[in-house]
């Protein structure tokens, strides 16, 4: 028996490990990161780039489990063991960049750092006993997908929920018959759906598990979490309520994977792999191509053309420059089908502002519904909930992809927040504008920090849509507490342009309460259009002439409160 995972249980937001991997980078710490020193430096240095919370860390765990997670993957050379047959030489520095960990640093699109991800986990190898009690390796990520793929076979879905892949998938390998396996996972799927209490039922089968293991039945849903958040990294799955399935669009491409059942017949070899980030279908031509000509057809039955006219195919470099582009055409028109979607997931979206509100990171909706905001994430959360908040008042004028600046996965959920030098989110409709931009900073670090960037993007898309269309441009800043510097900041609401022109601005300072309590009124009492929007900014910006900043932001409370009553009444 067998009980594996990928990654690491600590650091469980894969796409994180690039920024700690950026910082690391520009620093003196490559190859300097053991011991207390080593460790300590690490953490401060994630510390410093706002990549993790120091808190109190006395023994500076945080410095060593990053390490160890991006040595795990191949983004760093790892420690070779001494009982090893091989030399640190022969693979690379200890705790320096990779060529795999240059490849994810470099990346600056979610495909492009998700293929740095495919390469690492497909280099993942796993030392087991077979039934002769031999010892061989296995990949789990080309387990896993074997086992959709047999699953699929079997009930026509390629998914596996949350208890399946803890109890029946990171509990096997290659050595077992899939066959098996799959049909195991479908049994207990049975078994569940009869069950009258799915969580009594769950709790159970952890617990029968945890003993016929030896251990706590909590691991088991450690390590199914930290897997799923990993395999989804790759690209290659996606959510589906709570497990994982196939990404349609990636299933030909999941085939060959899983098809690839060797495995590094060297020590030397493994590391190597691990290091460079292993070889993939479509670094071959003909798996490349095979590929290609799925895409199209898929393409096709979206009732989406596509000309490949005489761009050349005559290497696995020119087919993925295709390849991508027909995969962001795929993306982008189910980014667009998302958003219309919203509208009918106010409830949702409600709830997550709730939560981010009251600094809390989960919600249990039913039985197998539980919202969650990964602790590390709440700010990207922030902007992803607003932008999802904006999409459900539809009637948007730009793409919900031109809408974002920050970067999204497969599922639609956030990987990181927008980049500096812009805001967060630029909603257009069709008479106006409206610049959003959101933060969790509190006390007079918020004003140092938004006073002077949320003006200037305003200020900057006020003379950018003036120029193209004579749009007027609102501003909406939204944080959990408004401090009175920055109230102050946007009641004054100037900024001057190079040439001392000065600029008048509409921005109006909003708590993410009071913007949840007017959000859910919109969609209680069917008053759901952007007007609305506007017409409650421009009722809060009559009174800040009048006012001082906290005088200005009780007015803003008051209105927030008079105008979810007046709709109320309606």
């Amino acid at each position: 028996m067998t009980l594996w995972y990928i990654g690491n249980t600590s650091v469980r937001s894969a796409f994180r490990l690039r920024d700690g991997l950026v910082a690391l980078s520009t620093s003196y710490l490559q190859g300097n990161m053991r011991g207390q020193d080593g460790d300590r430096a690490f953490r401060e240095l994630l510390g410093q780039h706002g990549i993790v919370s120091l808190g109190t860390d006395e023994t500076n765990s945080v410095g060593r489990k990053w390490r160890s997670a991006l040595g795990k993957l191949g983004f760093l050379y790892p420690e070779i063991p001494h009982s090893a047959t091989i030399r640190q030489e022969d693979v690379g520095a200890m705790d320096t960049i990779t060529p795999n960990g240059w490849r994810l640093i470099r990346s600056e699109t979610v495909p492009a750092m998700q293929e740095c991800f495919l390469r690492a986990l497909a280099a993942q190898y796993i030392e087991i006993q077979n039934a002769d009690g031999q010892s061989t390796w296995f990949s789990p990520l080309r387990h896993t997908l074997a086992v959709l793929l047999e699953v699929e076979r079997q009930t026509g879905v390629a998914t596996v929920s949350f208890i399946e892949m803890a109890l029946h998938v990171q509990t096997t390998s290659s050595a077992d018959n899939i066959v098996t396996v799959a049909e195991r996972i479908i049994a207990l799927r049975n078994e569940r759906n009869a069950a009258e209490s799915k969580r009594r039922f769950d709790s159970a089968k952890y617990e029968e598990a945890g003993i016929a293991f030896g251990l706590k039945a909590s691991t088991f849903r450690d390590y199914a979490d930290a897997n799923f958040r990993y395999l989804k990294a790759t690209g290659l799955v996606q959510n589906r309520g709570r497990g994982i399935a196939l990404v349609p669009e990636k299933r030909l491409f999941a085939e060959l994977m899983a098809r690839d059942t060797s495995a590094p017949a060297t020590e030397l070899e493994r590391y190597t792999t691990l290091c460079n980030g292993a070889v993939l279908p479509t670094d071959t031509q003909d798996a490349a191509l095979d590929v290609l000509h799925d895409l199209l057809a898929q393409l096709s039955q979206m009732g989406i053309s596509f000309v490949l006219g005489d761009r050349p195919v005559d290497t696995p470099a020119d087919i993925a420059i295709i390849r991508h582009e027909i995969e962001d055409i795929i993306f982008k028109q189910k980014e667009e089908i998302y958003a219309s979607e919203q509208a009918g997931q106010w409830e949702e979206i409600a709830t997550y502002i709730d939560l981010i509100a009251s600094r809390r990171d989960r919600r249990r909706i039913d039985e197998d519904t539980e919202i969650v905001i990964p602790r590390s994430e709440a700010p990207a959360y922030l902007e992803w909930t607003l932008w999802r908040a904006f999409l459900a008042i539809d009637s948007l004028e730009n793409k919900p992809y031109e809408a974002r600046r920050f970067r999204i996965d497969q599922d639609f959920l956030p990987v990181g927040t927008a980049p500096g030098n812009g805001p967060d989110l630029i909603m257009e409709f069709r008479d106006f504008v409206i610049v959003i931009e959101v933060t969790l900073t509190e006390n007079s670090r918020q004003e140092a920090a938004e006073g002077e960037p949320v003006r200037r993007h305003v200020a900057d898309l006020m003379n950018q849509y003036a120029e193209a269309n004579g749009k007027p441009v609102y501003g909406l800043f939204i944080a959990n507490n408004i401090d009175s510097n920055t109230a102050e900041t946007f009641r004054i609401g100037v900024w001057y342009s190079r040439s001392d022109e000065k600029i008048h601005l509409h921005i109006i300072p909003i708590t993410i309460t009071q913007f949840n309590t007017f959000f859910k009124a919109l969609f209680t009492t069917n008053n759901v259009t952007p007007e609305a929007v506007i017409n409650l900014m421009n009722d809060c910006e009559q009174y800040r002439a009048g006012c001082e900043a906290p005088e200005w932001k009780t007015m803003i409370s008051q209105t927030v409160e008079r105008t979810v009553s007046a709709m109320v009444v309606q």
